[in-house]
């Protein structure tokens, strides 16, 4: 594997449609959980980790046997008992299967796609099993996924208006040890090991639809 393959994966200009969701974060805006610095880094924190225990045991387990993917799929979609988190999770999941069949059109993601699309698609086994077949190692998969959430959240806090450019790189910085440690914690979770640790993050993602008016899609 080259490091410019994972490079690319984690550039902006690749197209996942990332940048479409907030994770909850427009409706704690909203509802005014989240008003400023101390309370975004709080979000954050609680996000990252969320994603590396209800996340990671199924990007993991798709990676170790892409084969289960769609057993893996019905596990998250069980899981993901919010609508709004379940639907941008079907969204997320089907575009970075469709985008690296086309990015690379190579036959093994040509009918990756194809079983992707006959399953709910989540984007957690999803990536897990893109990202094996791309040849990324286990260790680059898990940080693609916590480094895309941590980048999603700040990018939509600075189109929210919460923080400036500048003052989220600098939390994006300062989140460096809260990344290398819950990569450590999850790095071997399964599907056995899912769990909610944000639940009040996911309560207020699930009112994002009936917000008068939103940026965005979750």
């Amino acid at each position: 594997m080259s490091d410019w393959l994972t490079w690319q994966i984690v550039d902006s200009a690749f197209p996942t449609g990332i940048f479409a969701h907030s994770w909850g974060l427009e409706s704690a805006w909203q509802h005014g959980e989240v008003d400023g610095s101390p309370a975004l880094r709080r979000f954050l924190e609680a996000s990252v980790h969320q994603a590396g225990h209800g996340a990671l045991p199924l990007v993991n387990a798709a990676f170790d046997d892409p084969g289960e993917l769609e057993v893996l799929d019905e596990i998250a979609d069980a899981f993901l008992l919010n609508a709004v988190g379940n639907r941008a999770s079907r969204i997320q999941g089907r575009t970075l299967a469709a985008t690296a069949a086309r990015v690379w059109p190579l036959p093994a993601l040509e009918l990756l796609e194809t079983r992707v699309l006959a399953t709910a698609a989540h984007a957690a086994p999803v990536s897990g099993a893109v990202f094996r077949t791309l040849g990324l190692t286990r260790t680059s998969t898990q940080r693609v996924v916590l480094f895309g959430v941590a980048r999603g959240v700040l990018s939509a806090a600075v189109r929210l208006g919460i923080v400036g450019s500048f003052e989220a790189q600098g939390l994006q910085a300062a989140c460096t040890p809260w990344l290398d440690q819950v990569a450590a914690e999850c790095a071997d979770l399964g599907p056995a090991d899912l769990a909610q640790t944000a639940p009040l993050i996911d309560i207020l993602q699930a009112g994002h639809d009936r917000l008068y008016s939103r940026l965005f899609q979750s």
